[in-house]
Formats: structure tokens, C-alpha cells, sequence
């Protein structure tokens, strides 16, 4: 692999992790599981990671889900309050040349993070550099539009559209 690619991959990792520790009493509904319960009422990184740990390396908040105990719920609705990952990681330049190019490293990624099977990617990267006007429609385009963009052009691809999950 190469240094540009490591550097993504790492920070993807390093980024994703930070998300879900920054929302670690999402699933399952606020205070679910033992972590959550002993560091209640705390804030910041420490906190969370120590609540995170707890839950996750005694499988507490596993347990909690299925049974409906340890403060868990199910039926809680799951939210993400945070930025988009492309906007956090700085890919954006990257997968915007890639996308104009038809193929890239940091297209390649953007795939992955999407959930595209290895066989399907390069037709996504075939239909995204056909329609990358429309994905990149101004200079000053956010990430959430383009990722908006990207899934409503891949709804519309017969190969494509199974990856895009609706909110139900």
C-alpha cells in the first residue's frame, strides 16, 4: 500500500474510533451498559473511553441489548451527532480528484466506507466519474451534499442501488 493510502486508512481508523466514543450511550439508548452506569454524570475523552472499555471489553452492553437490562433499550432510535467522516478525514480533495479521474486510491476508500463489494467497485467509480458533476455540483460543496449526491446517483444504477440504505 502505499503512504497516502496508510495515512487514510489510519486516520479513517482513528476518526472512527473518536465517533463512537464521542457517542458511546447511543446504541442501545443513553446509559446503556455497566461503563456508562459507573462513569455517570462524567464528561470527556477519559470518560468516555473508560465507559467504552468497560462495555465493550465485558460485553455488558451485548447482554444488555439482548435481555433488556443493564439500561438498554432496543427499540431506542440510533443518531449520529456528529461530521460527516469525509469532511473529518479530509478526503474530500482526494476523492474529488479520483472521481474525475474515474479510479484512486482515496476513491477506492470512499467505496469501501460505503460498504461496495470489491467486485462492484469499479463500476462505482466508472458511474460516480460519469456523474461527478452532479456528486461535485459547486467549488464550495459540503460533504454531506456530496455523499447525499453519491447515493442518489447510485439509487439510480441497477448495480449500485442495493448499497444505498434508506432511513427508514
Amino acid at each position: 500500500m502505499s503512504k497516502k493510502l496508510l495515512k487514510n486508512v489510519f486516520v479513517f481508523g482513528v476518526l472512527s474510533t473518536a465517533a463512537l466514543v464521542a457517542h458511546a450511550d447511543q446504541a442501545g439508548g443513553n446509559g446503556c451498559g455497566w461503563g456508562n452506569m459507573l462513569f455517570e454524570g462524567k464528561n470527556g475523552l477519559g470518560s468516555h473511553l473508560l465507559a467504552t472499555t468497560t462495555n465493550g471489553t465485558s460485553g455488558n452492553a451485548t447482554f444488555g441489548l439482548t435481555s433488556g437490562t443493564n439500561g438498554c433499550d432496543s427499540k431506542a432510535r440510533l443518531g449520529y451527532g456528529g461530521r460527516s467522516m469525509l469532511a473529518m478525514n479530509g478526503m474530500m480533495d482526494s476523492i474529488a480528484e479520483d472521481m474525475a479521474q474515474g479510479q484512486g486510491e482515496a476513491l477506492s476508500a470512499y467505496a469501501t466506507l460505503l460498504g461496495i463489494d470489491q467486485a462492484d467497485r469499479t463500476h462505482f467509480a466508472q458511474v460516480t466519474h460519469q456523474n461527478f458533476s452532479s456528486i461535485f455540483s459547486t467549488p464550495d460543496v459540503t460533504a454531506d451534499q456530496v455523499l447525499t449526491a453519491t447515493l442518489d446517483v447510485m439509487s439510480r444504477d441497477q448495480q449500485l442501488a442495493r448499497y444505498v440504505k434508506l432511513p427508514s
